[in-house]
């Protein structure tokens, strides 16, 4: 019997970078997130029930070829948010696999390195006219309330890094 770690090589691999894009917000921080462009899907429940749910996510996307993951994070940041973005520093790589569910259904092994990035300029949610292909809206939330909000825990646990290197950096 093969272990999923076996499998890793016939896998396709992605490389992904978003941002934890944070600005200061009555006494706490704010940060930016997005709920992606996608069909309503149904989730099932151990009980069998079945349900809408919002789906709400970091800002990111794939690097491209000659693209830094730094550059890619405040590119997607820009693309998916309208917000233009300092780095401060890089937060964490997240991975994990998952099965495409259009064309192919290949199993993708994929790897996203977040960073923490500082609100410089630009009005939240106003983005280009083809990304809403992508995105449906961004906006901002109370960073506490982000951590609890975010639909995928990896994205979830990035946050709490975020939240930890600002209290231990209040320079920032």
């Amino acid at each position: 019997m093969s272990s999923a770690a076996d499998n890793l090589g016939f896998m396709v691999r992605e490389v992904s970078a978003g941002g934890v894009v944070v600005k200061p917000s009555s006494g706490d921080w704010s940060v930016a997130v997005i709920e992606p462009q996608r069909e309503a899907f149904v989730v099932t429940s151990p009980r069998k029930k079945t349900g809408q749910r919002l789906v709400m996510a970091l800002p990111k996307g794939l690097v491209d070829p000659g693209e830094k993951p730094e550059q890619t994070a405040l590119r997607e940041v820009e693309e998916e948010t309208g917000l233009e973005a300092t780095p401060i520093s890089k937060l964490a790589d997240i991975k994990y696999v998952y099965v495409r569910t259009w064309g192919d259904n290949q199993r993708v092994f994929k790897i996203v390195s977040f960073y923490l990035l500082r609100y410089r300029a630009g009005k939240i949610d106003d983005i280009k006219p083809a990304m809403r292909i992508e995105v449906k809206r961004a906006l901002w939330l109370p960073i506490e309330e982000a951590g609890a909000k975010l639909s995928y825990k990896g994205e979830r646990d990035v946050v709490r890094r975020a939240i930890d290197y600002l209290k231990s950096h209040p320079e920032v």
